[in-house]
């Protein structure tokens, strides 16, 4: 029998649980959206990063730094991204074996973006859009959460969403508990 008081054994160490976000073309890594959302990371045990892309206009620039930024990190990993932000997000997904992705008013099916294949995203995901964004029309994402069953979310806002910022923390807060539930959450 050992001396040692219960108390005094280490138990298992709590699995490592990473949000990592990837902000806008004319944005910074914590901006309003991404400062909010940090909280709820935080508040739902998982450790908050945000990938400083500014200077890196090209998308496969911006996609080899968030791979190089993670690469480094162990456990869950949850990706969210912000315009540009959330096609680099979805284009990186399967190769980082991200657990989940969510995406805000994500820059999807421009003509100057490099294509994404049908198919890329292989996790559960969810999307937050503006009904009166000028810069990625709703339709985008409308046309991205049919073709992989993600749960989308229209907003009376805009492109950069800040009138709803908290029903946005409401609603990612909601993904993250999802994602540690059965299977049933995302069926």
């Amino acid at each position: 029998m050992s001396d040692e008081a219960p108390s005094d054994r280490p138990g298992p160490a709590a699995p490592q649980r990473h949000v990592v976000f990837s902000h806008g073309q004319a944005s910074g890594p914590w901006g309003r959206k991404i400062t909010a959302l940090a909280e709820v990371v935080r508040s739902e045990g998982y450790e908050a990063h945000s990938v400083d892309y500014r200077g890196i206009d090209a998308p496969r620039e911006r996609i080899a730094r968030l791979a190089e930024y993670c690469k480094e990190l162990s456990g869950d990993l949850v990706l969210v991204g912000s315009s540009l932000g959330g096609y680099v997000t979805v284009a990186s997904a399967s190769v980082l074996h991200a657990r989940g992705i969510f995406l805000m008013a994500p820059a999807l099916y421009f003509p100057e973006l490099p294509p994404l294949r049908e198919g890329i995203v292989d996790c559960p995901a969810a999307l937050v859009h503006g009904w009166r964004d000028e810069v990625v029309p709703f339709e985008h994402s409308v046309r991205f959460a049919e073709s992989c069953r993600a749960a989308l979310h229209l907003l009376d806002s805009d492109h950069n969403l800040h009138n709803q910022i908290r029903v946005i923390q409401n609603l990612f807060e909601y993904f993250l508990i999802a994602l540690d539930l059965p299977a049933l959450a995302f069926e």
